[in-house]
């Protein structure tokens, strides 16, 4: 797709790979079968991957942003409630984005 049909459109894709979870993050959680103990030690270890300077001001600015167009986070995971989306989701939360 042209960059014109994108503003046509009135959205745009961007990666964020600095809000993803590491790859070590993601291959120590893929290595054993989850469990409530896994999910939330998980979430603790991508929250603190998000203390990372870099990722603290995309958040920020997803949260600015938020305040005058409609944002969305995607991934490939299925349930949104085992993925790190939902702690992004209250990350962005605690920064003051507005979240439908």
């Amino acid at each position: 797709m042209r960059k014109a049909d994108y503003a046509r459109r009135n959205f745009y894709d961007v990666w964020l790979p600095e809000l993803a979870p590491s790859q070590k993050l993601v291959s120590w959680a893929l290595a054993e079968p989850g469990s409530e103990t896994r999910w939330r030690s998980f979430a603790r270890r991508y929250r603190r991957e998000m203390r990372d300077p870099q990722a603290q001001r995309l958040i920020d600015l997803l949260a600015a942003l938020s305040q005058a167009t409609n944002i969305s986070v995607g991934c490939y995971c299925e349930r949104e409630d085992r993925c790190h989306r939902s702690l992004l989701r209250e990350l962005l939360r605690s920064r003051g984005a507005k979240l439908a």
